[in-house]
């Protein structure tokens, strides 16, 4: 099997997964979680890391940070993590029946179905990790770190127990400023599930700020004129944004410009005025600055580890982005022209495609090689069109490989002409012919040359795009 396809697989494997029927069946829940340590959020239970897009856990609600209370009405402080792990792959059970519990809110529960396939057979959803330098603009990891500070109260205090806030008016001169970042905090909070109010709050919040010249600034470190570029993720914009940050690894006195931001979360209903978490970011920068973009940017960010902190310092960040053409056809690792399953209600199944039918060709390409060939073909696509790339959009994904671009606009055309090269076998490419670099056509629309038994037929399929865009700690 091609090493491409199979980091694939170990993708699927990630999620919340659990062998079956002596470990040729994997059944998953859609999520990842750890057992928290916290005494402020859900210590000794499930707290969820990551719920996997389109999922029965997202159907079911599942979001990040939640705490499990239960398992099929079996209380998850009560067992063991060995027991946990076995109450949610219990081989007679199709679906699990979870307590769960979300900041602001009372508990709840949320019926999840396992998800269950043969470990030989890889989707559409793998497949576009694994052969996303056909379409970086729309499909990769990255990796970045935030130089925040995070400290909690010593106290075992459940921030579950608070539901309200406010955030009073500043009369400070740049009273401005401080409403713009206020007003990023009060969606975050509100967007987590805890509610304003004069009335009585529950926790006080205060923000404070500078941005300032550095009074020790002694000159820019010429190592420091060609620095890499740092990105940092916004949520607001739904991509990666470049900053004018120095690294963490600059001395201070090299920085023309020094930035903090504070956000304190303070205690009014079991014990005033005790501060319950505080998150502090200190930045160092070679230029000018608006708070209200810093804001922007990074109160959010700052506020991914409110109820659950994981980290206490240099926070890293793992940002999934992904874009690509979903069908529903689920293809056999070991044939791959062979399809395993056709997700019901798909594009494909619409089209009448069903399990057991071979892909004669995709387009203009074969299907009739192994995984090991799609792979060596796609990594000499990806040496061969690098001069058709942008180098003014370097980045390195979270892989660690250092030469990723996106497509040079100019060159679209011989970009989806290479695409075209035989020598390439790019069938998978259909998976990213809703852009214009792949598909110069304009036209979404997949033809598929099937057999089935003695007969043969051309099948059109309409793709749906599907979009997920993951933040994690890690």
């Amino acid at each position: 099997m091609g090493k491409v396809i199979v980091s694939a697989v170990l993708l699927f494997v990630s999620a919340a997964c659990f062998a079956q029927n002596g470990g040729n069946i994997i059944c998953r829940l859609g999520f990842v979680y750890e057992i928290s340590r916290s005494a402020n959020w859900g210590m000794g239970k499930p707290v969820v890391g990551h719920v996997v897009p389109y999922s029965s856990a997202e159907l079911a609600g599942i979001v990040q940070g939640d705490v499990i209370e239960a398992i099929d009405g079996i209380p998850a402080a009560s067992v063991s993590e060995g027991e946990i792990a076995q109450l949610l792959n219990l081989a007679e059970n199709n679906e699990v029946l979870l307590t769960v519990r979300s900041l602001g809110t009372q508990e709840r529960q949320a019926r999840v179905r396992k998800e269950c396939k043969r470990v030989n057979v890889i989707s559409e959803d793998q497949l576009a990790s694994a052969f996303n330098m056909y379409s970086l603009e729309t499909t990769a990891e990255r990796q970045f770190a935030c130089p925040f500070k995070v400290t909690v109260t010593t106290d075992s205090v459940d921030f579950g127990n608070f539901f309200t806030y406010i955030i009073p008016p500043s009369n400070r001169d740049d009273r401005e400023q401080v409403a713009v970042v206020n007003n990023y905090l009060d969606k975050e909070l509100t967007r987590k599930g805890l509610t304003a109010t004069a009335n009585n709050p529950d926790i006080l919040v205060q923000t404070s700020f500078f941005l300032n010249r550095n009074p020790n600034f002694k000159g820019t470190n010429r190592l420091l004129i060609d620095k890499p570029q740092i990105f940092r993720y916004d949520f607001s914009r739904n991509g990666m944004e470049a900053v004018p940050f120095l690294s963490s690894l600059t001395v201070e006195s090299e920085a023309e410009y020094i930035l903090q931001l504070r956000i304190r979360l303070i205690d009014q209903k079991i014990v005033p005025g005790r501060i319950l978490w505080e998150c502090e970011a200190n930045e160092l920068l070679d230029g000018p600055y608006r708070i209200e973009d810093y804001a922007r940017i990074h109160v959010p960010l700052m506020c991914v580890q409110y109820p659950y902190v994981k980290f206490t310092r240099n926070i890293p960040f793992t940002v999934g982005k992904k874009s690509y053409n979903y069908t529903g056809i689920q293809y056999d690792i070991d044939r791959m022209e062979r399809i395993a399953s056709v997700d019901r209600n798909s594009p494909a199944y619409a089209a009448g495609v069903r399990a057991g039918d071979v892909i004669e060709r995709i387009g203009n390409q074969r299907m009739n090689h192994t995984a090991e060939e799609f792979s060596a073909a796609y990594k000499r696509f990806i040496t061969q069109t690098m001069k058709y790339r942008d180098p003014k959009t370097l980045f390195t994904d979270a892989n660690g490989f250092k030469r990723c671009m996106y497509w040079d606009t100019s060159k679209y055309a011989e970009v989806s002409d290479a695409v075209d090269e035989a020598a390439f076998i790019s069938a998978f490419s259909y998976l990213y012919s809703f852009t214009p670099y792949m598909n110069q056509a304009g036209n979404n629309v997949c033809v598929f040359r099937i057999k089935r038994g003695r007969e043969k037929m051309d099948v059109t399929i309409r793709p749906a795009v599907r979009s997920e865009i993951t933040v994690e700690l890690k």
